[in-house]
């Protein structure tokens, strides 16, 4: 039985009430998986650059590439909300560069809502999504499409300075319409304190518990991506080394004539194969 879709209001209304949970997944397999497990918020995150394209950051991914990850995790969900990334350069050139490339998210990616990243330098552009009727999910702390001018992927906000600017950026988005805030990396009391200071629900990855829900990348959730593990990762699974290991031993079974066995064959009827042999 098809279960109720999640939508916008379901979300905000679960402000210091039951933890938000949202997980990334890229493609229809993946997405049936997730919603399945009752997770509420599903990202087709930029992240797919690494995890699945191969890419070494996140600044490398394209509209299209989004477009066409989003359109594949939405055939596969039912109930959770997806929200899809707006790529790297399509939204921090122009306002109307960002209104257009943000409907295109929902009118061809057919996701629920985009997120994007930055906080007072972005809340004019993220006002504008909204005004034109499109759902945003904000994102402040490490952004990732910027990491290189923040030092790297470091913890941020670890000074008093700092972490009054991501008081300033959490609060512009608020005001900016955002439904919720994704918290990227900085300490966990910063992190408890900013939940407090705004009215809508925070999403906390490398965050603390402190937040009204948690977010991952599946990959580093069920070991899938062997590169680098964050600190912030509990895996839940090692999914890489048993698939490895099934894949090694195909490789063996077809090398050693052990596999395709009769069970996993077609058979003919013996007169169909003798007419067959009497051919040559």
């Amino acid at each position: 039985m098809q279960q109720k879709k999640l939508t916008i209001p379901d979300i905000r209304n679960r402000k210091n009430q039951t933890p938000i949970v949202e997980l990334t997944a890229y493609d229809y397999p993946w997405a049936r998986m997730v919603d399945a497990a009752g997770i509420d918020i599903i990202l087709v995150g930029d992240s797919l650059g690494m995890v699945v394209l191969g890419y070494p950051d996140t600044v490398c991914v394209t509209m299209e590439e989004m477009l066409h990850h989003s359109k594949a995790v939405v055939r596969g969900v039912e109930r959770a909300l997806v929200v899809t990334d707006m790529p790297f350069g399509s939204y921090n050139r122009s306002i109307p560069d960002a209104i257009d490339n943000a409907t295109r998210l929902l009118k061809e990616g057919h996701a629920d809502a985009v997120k994007l990243e930055g906080g007072v330098t972005m809340a004019a552009t993220v006002a504008a999504i909204v005004r034109a009727g499109i759902p945003v999910q904000g994102h402040i702390g490490l952004t990732p499409q910027t990491a290189t001018s923040l030092g790297g992927f470091k913890v941020q906000g670890k000074n008093a300075e700092a972490a009054r600017q991501l008081i300033d950026d959490a609060r512009a988005l608020e005001d900016a319409g955002c439904f919720s805030i994704v918290l990227e990396a900085i300490p966990a009391p910063l992190a408890e304190h900013i939940t407090r200071q705004v009215t809508i629900p925070t999403i906390g990855i490398g965050a603390g518990a402190g937040c009204d829900g948690q977010v991952l990348v599946i990959h580093d959730l069920v070991g899938l991506y062997d590169r680098f593990t964050p600190k912030f990762v509990k895996q839940y699974a090692r999914i890489n080394e048993p698939v490895v290991e099934a894949l090694t031993r195909y490789k063996e079974e077809v090398e050693n004539r052990t596999f395709p066995t009769e069970a996993h064959s077609f058979s003919m009827k013996a007169e169909e194969r003798d007419k067959l042999l009497d051919l040559y």
